[in-house]
C-alpha cells in the first residue's frame, strides 16, 4: 500500500516563497511518475509539474521558471519550490504518483494517470 502525504502549504504575499513536501510511504519499487496538481475553488485540477525516476521534469506554462520539483534527501520525498508566488497560485496543492512510469506530458496529464493521492495541502497568495 502506497499512501502519500503533502506539507508545507501556507499563506504568502504576493511575490514570496513556499516549498511544498510529498512524502511517500510504502513500496515504490524501481520506477514511478510524480506529478504535483493544484485545485482552485470552482476549477478543475490542474496538472503543473512532473518527475520521473531518473529525474526528469517538466512543467505547465504557468509556472514554469518560478516553480521547481526536485528529489529531496530519499526516494521517498519529492519537493516542489515555489517562488515569486502569485495570488493566481492560490489553490489545494496534490501529489500524485504512478507507480511504473509518466504516461503523458504534463500539458496533458489527467488525474486517471495517477493511483496514489495525498490528500492536499492549502496554499493562498495574497496581493
Amino acid at each position: 500500500q502506497v499512501q502519500l502525504m503533502e506539507s508545507g502549504g501556507g499563506s504568502v504575499q504576493a511575490g514570496g516563497s513556499l516549498r511544498l513536501s510529498c512524502t511517500v510511504s510504502g513500496n515504490m519499487y524501481s520506477g514511478y511518475c510524480l506529478g504535483w496538481f493544484r485545485q482552485a475553488p470552482g476549477q478543475e485540477h490542474e496538472g503543473i509539474a512532473l518527475i520521473d525516476t531518473i529525474g526528469i521534469t517538466s512543467y505547465t506554462d504557468s509556472v514554469k521558471g518560478r516553480f521547481t520539483i526536485s528529489q529531496g534527501n530519499g526516494k521517498n520525498i519529492v519537493l516542489l519550490q515555489m517562488n515569486s508566488l502569485k495570488p493566481e497560485d492560490t489553490a489545494m496543492y496534490y501529489c500524485a504518483v504512478n507507480l511504473l512510469f509518466c504516461v503523458r506530458p504534463v500539458a496533458t496529464m489527467r488525474r486517471g494517470d495517477f493511483g496514489y493521492w495525498g490528500q492536499g495541502t492549502q496554499v493562498t497568495v495574497s496581493s
